[in-house]
């Protein structure tokens, strides 16, 4: 037996491969290293579908966590082919429903009452059922309508038998398997399960709620449910339930045409907003979960799988919106070589030319006049060639934006979300130049220069004693004075930098510390620090000057 199974997995593993084999993947089946299973030959049952609905087929029959891979990798089109996303996207996560016996223990245990003394009333007929869970109606006692979410019984021992199963294939494939070895596959892996267990975890979804609520607080046109947290734990969410109709509804599309087109507006400046300005976004925005109530109100549902675009990322994809903007090639491949996340060793001259291939297409053009969807699919086809990889983040951004157009399209055959990005992506490709970040960069440059020149003398010291172990230096008479003055000049543009970082560093602890009241002081003190960076920058460059140097 394969030492690379774990016993207790045993029949898991022989369940998967055979699943796997029975509909056409006994390749897939062995790069992941499971041919090496003794399996029963069995003719495959998918008849003449195409690959990549018959990968829907097997991941439905192999259970809830390999449907949850499937949602999540329909969300990589940086690395899944167009076919197989399309696929994927229609993969169905339903359930047969929990006995309703179970699902009252299950309250009971959790809320320490059954569901009908702990809720007004409890609608034992389940909303909707999922493989994680199922979802009620139910009021609360002062009659406020609220849906209850029930995980469901055993699910996460399942949840967590696959998932150590799928991070072994993982890491099988990614030694045996030549067409993924360029993609970090162990690294999808394990951000996949990171956020599956985040998504059995309801108190999680309860805060990412919060979350999006605070970002929308002053948005009337959006609505974030409430969580009543006195009967919310990690197997059961009560939230407040949103009344309306799903946004794909025929009566929303039976609406005036400037009533739709209002709506595709709120719902594309809501992802706008959650990209560009909050960095925290919902990752799953498909119509489902997006509801229009008699207010012409967007009301948003479903919390558990989220993306956030940490600050390092936002910067990285500023300089790639900024490089765009500026219709130049080699930064974008630069931009895009900086933001991969594997390191297939690219040839970045090549990169430029395709992308200077791809920029013709759109040359002349505003981001407004441009439907995104089959752009992101251009660019993410190129990557695939080039086999470079995105963050799992920028990679959701891409599904999002292109889930949000069609929606919009749909709302409105006119629509164009670019019009509505537009402004959003500008501000962010020119945010690291605004006066508000100077403090920061300030701070930043004087943390480095500090710890650079801190850093010197030990390797100086190290460098020396080097120098004492046996390495001889033989010089003439006449180039002793010329190198004494030139460690004289360096050590006055050492000390000048060190002065320098020291003063930088003062000016943005200051500004950090006490924004209120240093708040009339804060353009003289940039002033001030700009004025020193200029003053020694001109110092610098003076003595640095070839003139300077032939003259020394």
């Amino acid at each position: 037996m394969p030492n690379h199974f774990e016993r207790y997995h045993l029949e898991r593993y022989a369940e998967v491969a055979e699943i796997l084999v029975r509909h056409g993947f006994g390749s897939l089946a062995g790069a992941l290293g499971l041919g090496r299973l003794h399996l029963e030959p069995k003719p495959h049952t998918a008849g003449r579908l195409a690959n990549a609905d018959r990968l829907v087929l097997a991941l439905e029959e192999l259970g809830p966590t390999f449907i949850k891979l499937g949602q999540v990798l329909s969300t990589r089109p940086d690395i899944i082919p167009r076919d197989y996303l399309l696929a994927l996207s229609r993969l169905q996560d339903g359930a047969p429903p929990v006995p309703p016996d179970a699902i009252r223990s299950l309250i009971e245990q959790e809320l320490g009452a059954p569901p009908d003394e702990v809720f007004g009333t409890f609608t034992e007929t389940p909303l909707a059922s999922a493989s994680i869970g199922q979802a009620h109606a139910a009021t609360m006692r002062d009659g406020t309508s609220v849906v209850v979410k029930v995980r469901r019984p055993g699910v996460v021992a399942q949840v967590q038998e696959d998932l150590e199963i799928l991070q072994n294939l993982a890491h099988q494939a990614s030694r045996n398997w030549a067409a993924v070895a360029d993609y970090n596959v162990e690294a999808v892996a394990a951000a996949f399960a990171a956020t599956l267990r985040a998504e059995l975890d309801y108190l999680r979804e309860g805060r990412n709620a919060e979350r999006f609520a605070a970002n929308f607080a002053g948005d009337a046109g959006i609505h974030i449910p409430r969580i009543h947290w006195e009967t919310t734990t990690s197997r059961v969410l009560t939230i407040e339930r949103i009344h309306g109709l799903k946004i794909d509804d025929a009566q929303i599309a039976a609406l005036p045409a400037a009533a739709r087109d209002r709506l595709a507006n709120r719902a594309a400046r809501a992802a706008a907003k959650m990209i560009f300005e909050d960095g925290f976004f919902h990752a799953d925005p498909h119509p489902g979960n997006l509801f229009v109530e008699s207010t012409g109100r967007i009301g948003l549902i479903d919390f558990g799988m989220v993306g956030e675009v940490g600050e390092q990322l936002r910067g990285r994809l500023g300089r790639l919106l900024l490089a765009f903007s500026r219709n130049d090639p080699d930064r974008i491949a630069r931009a895009l070589l900086d933001m991969s996340v594997n390191a297939p060793a690219p040839d970045r001259g090549l990169l430029s030319r395709d992308m200077a291939h791809f920029m013709e297409q759109y040359q002349g053009r505003r981001l407004g006049e441009i439907h995104l969807a089959p752009l992101i699919a251009e660019l993410l086809a190129v990557l695939r060639h080039h086999h470079l990889q995105l963050p799992s983040e920028i990679a959701m951004v891409a599904k999002m934006v292109v889930m949000t157009e069609g929606m919009g399209a749909r709302l409105n055959p006119e629509f164009n979300l670019g019009e509505v990005l537009k402004p959003y992506a500008s501000r962010l490709a020119l945010e690291r130049f605004s006066p508000h970040k100077l403090p920061a960069m300030l701070k930043k440059l004087g943390l480095d220069a500090a710890d650079l020149g801190t850093g010197l003398p030990d390797r100086l010291e190290r460098i020396l004693r080097q120098l004492d172990d046996g390495v001889e230096v033989h010089l003439r008479a006449e180039e002793i004075v010329p190198l004494i003055a030139r460690a004289e000049r360096i050590g006055n543009r050492v000390v000048a930098a060190l002065i320098l970082a020291a003063f930088i560093r003062g000016i943005g602890d200051l500004t950090a510390a006490d924004r209120e009241h240093l708040r009339s002081w804060q353009d003289r003190l940039l002033a001030g620090g700009v004025g020193a960076m200029g003053v020694v920058g001109g110092y610098l460059a003076w003595t640095g000057r070839p003139g300077a140097r032939a003259r020394r």
